[in-house]
């Protein structure tokens, strides 16, 4: 079977439709349509159920489909990778980046440019709230974020920094003359609630229950790391944030308290496992290098 014919039958199993995958191919129809055609003779059974109305893959289709993907993913990869080596990386990595960490990691991406002029970075920001949306829906190649992270299809890659934890808290709150809070003051507040948020991931800055046991009462939730912001400057919840913030975002109305019985935080990259590339690890490579010359990020 030619490579060309299982891009095309991959590319119909996900689009189901012999226009579509026609145009994203760049071929007639009728190639796509012969392609089909050829496999299914040479397999000895129908791939596809077709009517006038609708396409979708037959239990052996289905069959052919789970195989064929990860050994064209495997082959593909390879072949970037040695264009890689013989060219240079190239083509487009989307990181995404929470709040200040972008203009953080300025020498990062310099020196990757540096090293691969051929290749371009595109910035995005992950929301607090949501950390992995961007990267399950396949929006960001790479996403700098906080650990632990225990996903099983994700890859935990090179550390970055690690940062303490302060409580943000109104201008007007109780605590807000303090010079510092413990974790067990979290169960006599509010904290913000997060969205799409693994549990383990949200104890990190806001726990659940106190060293003691008590539980943490959740306030509003929000879906943005400005609605974060807006919600504990109007007194209507507290946050733990990581320490970086405050050279970014000091509001008149907000205060940072050092949580001083906190653990420190530990900052990663993380990307899809199946989705690893030359771009990915050539960019790991670069924070790698960064992290080891000590200049990576302020305070790593």
């Amino acid at each position: 079977m030619e490579l060309r014919d299982i891009e095309i039958f991959l590319t119909l199993a996900e689009e189901l439709h012999f226009g579509r995958t026609a145009e994203r191919l760049h071929i007639t129809t009728s190639r796509v349509s012969q392609a089909i055609k050829k496999q299914e003779r040479r397999i000895g059974a129908p791939l596809f159920d077709r009517t006038s109305r609708s396409v979708r893959l037959t239990p052996v289709g289905e069959q052919l489909h789970r195989r064929l993907s990860a050994g064209y993913l495997q082959i593909m990869d390879g072949i970037e990778e040695v264009k890689g080596t013989v060219n240079g990386v190239t083509g487009t990595l989307t990181v995404g980046t929470i709040g200040p960490h972008s203009l953080m990691m300025k020498d990062t991406f310099d020196l990757f440019h540096t090293r691969h002029p051929g290749a371009r970075l595109q910035l995005r920001e992950v929301q607090p709230p949501s950390p992995l949306d961007l990267l399950r829906s396949g929006e960001v190649d790479v996403a700098h974020l906080w650990l632990p992270v225990r996903e099983p299809d994700l890859t935990i890659g090179p550390l970055t920094h690690t940062s303490q934890v302060l409580l943000m808290v109104s201008a007007t709150h109780p605590y807000a003359q303090r010079d510092s809070v413990s974790v067990e003051d979290f169960g006599d507040c509010a904290v913000v609630q997060g969205q799409s948020i693994p549990v383990y991931m949200e104890e990190v800055f806001n726990p659940y229950r106190t060293p003691s046991g008590r539980l943490v009462p959740r306030g509003p939730s929000v879906s943005t790391w400005q609605e974060a912001l807006n919600v504990v400057a109007s007194g209507q919840a507290v946050a733990g944030v990581t320490a970086e913030i405050t050279e970014f975002y000091p509001w008149p109305s907000l205060v940072y308290l050092p949580v001083r019985d906190a653990d420190p935080v530990q900052w990663a990259y993380v990307w899809r496992s199946g989705h690893e590339s030359p771009l990915v690890r050539a960019f790991a490579q670069a924070v790698t290098d960064m992290r080891q010359a000590g200049t990576h990020m302020s305070g790593s």
